[in-house]
């Protein structure tokens, strides 16, 4: 063997006795051992990485950082939210109220009563026999147009009408739901609506105008003028919802009707339509009641226990002004902003599929 070949020779054994140095400490623990198979053992026992591999990396860290980003931003915009509310600007149950009477709030899920329709019931206030099995096939008085035009109209006769801010089971004696501030009445439950409605491409306006103050008096004829003015400029509209917010109990013991989806306590609704016994001036009162039974059934459906049982009476209350005309209840002024607002982000949803139906 000569010089260049014993040269060789010692080479190969270096390196073979390297190789076999190094060798069990890839396995020293598991991400070693992995990194291992992807890559190769440098002069100083540390694992290297291919670049491709470093930069797959990289990205997959900036893909996460950005989403950290958007969640921070998520909740930055909650609590900016949260914080604009006030609640010492209308009532605090948190605040002092010290020697105030404390009263209590009985929650209830109101259903049950009156007659039942598959899974969702009536309660029939006149002398209508009604048949709810032929007015649900019955068609519609109106049909929605494939247009982004505004063909739905939410306004509040009474737009005062607001909320308790906290399920706590109690109020006190200085709880008065009305006030004139749309950040805690119920247009903000006319906002869930829209936004729903909009989410689900249906072209829709929110009147927020204050019908019931000064004077609460006239306040229908007020919010009537309303409605024709909108109707007026904007004559796509096939429906119109004046949206309320109930009031059950007494003084002292306040009831709130609830239901729970996906883990979450909403307000119940309930919807009215009119009928008309010659006196009420209100002829195509079927139209809207077809409409209402629908609305029923749909939000019943999708949401079990949100409907207390859809009010069928003697009144007009603005339907008719036109086919698709009806008043509806979220909850009542024992339930909580936050419960009827969710209400109405649901309702918004069933709605929508009736619409689009």
């Amino acid at each position: 063997m000569g010089i260049r070949g014993v040269c060789g020779f010692i080479i190969v054994l270096v390196a073979a006795l390297c190789i076999f140095t190094r060798f069990p400490q890839c396995f020293t623990n598991a991400e070693t051992a992995v990194l291992t198979a992807a890559a190769f053992t440098l002069s100083d026992g540390t694992v290297g990485v291919p670049e491709d591999e470093t930069e797959e990396t990289k990205e997959s860290e900036s893909d996460t950082k950005p989403t950290e980003e958007k969640e921070n931003e998520t909740v930055a915009e909650t609590q900016e939210e949260t914080e604009e509310r006030d609640w010492d600007d209308y009532y605090n149950t948190y605040a002092s109220h010290e020697g105030e009477e404390q009263y209590i709030v009985t929650e209830k899920n109101l259903t049950g009563y009156g007659t039942k329709y598959e899974n969702f019931y009536v309660q029939n206030k006149t002398d209508y026999n009604l048949n709810i099995g032929e007015m649900l096939s019955a068609p519609l008085g109106f049909e929605m147009e494939d247009t982004d035009e505004v063909q739905v109209l939410i306004m509040h006769t009474h737009t005062c009408e607001s909320y308790l801010d906290a399920d706590e089971g109690i109020f006190y004696e200085s709880f008065y739901p009305r006030t004139t501030n749309n950040l805690f009445n119920v247009t903000q439950v006319g906002d869930a609506i829209e936004q729903s409605l909009k989410e689900n491409g249906i072209g829709v306006i929110h009147d927020k105008t204050i019908h019931d103050y000064p004077s609460y008096n006239g306040s229908y004829d007020r919010s009537l003028d309303t409605i024709y003015s909108y109707i007026e400029n904007y004559p796509k509209i096939k429906v119109v919802l004046d949206i309320h917010r109930d009031s059950l109990g007494t003084d002292t013991n306040k009831t709130k009707p609830t239901f729970t989806y996906n883990g979450k306590k909403g307000a119940q609704i309930m919807i009215m339509s009119g009928y008309d016994d010659g006196t009420l001036d209100l002829p195509e009162w079927n139209y809207n009641l077809r409409f209402a039974l629908r609305l029923q059934q749909k939000t019943e459906t999708m949401f079990p226990g949100m409907t207390r049982p859809l009010d069928f009476g003697y009144f007009n209350y603005n339907m008719d002004v036109n086919t698709g005309s009806l008043l509806v209840e979220f909850g009542t002024d024992a339930n909580t902003l936050d419960e009827a607002i969710y209400s109405g982000k649901l309702f918004g949803q069933s709605l929508a599929k009736v619409l689009q139906s």
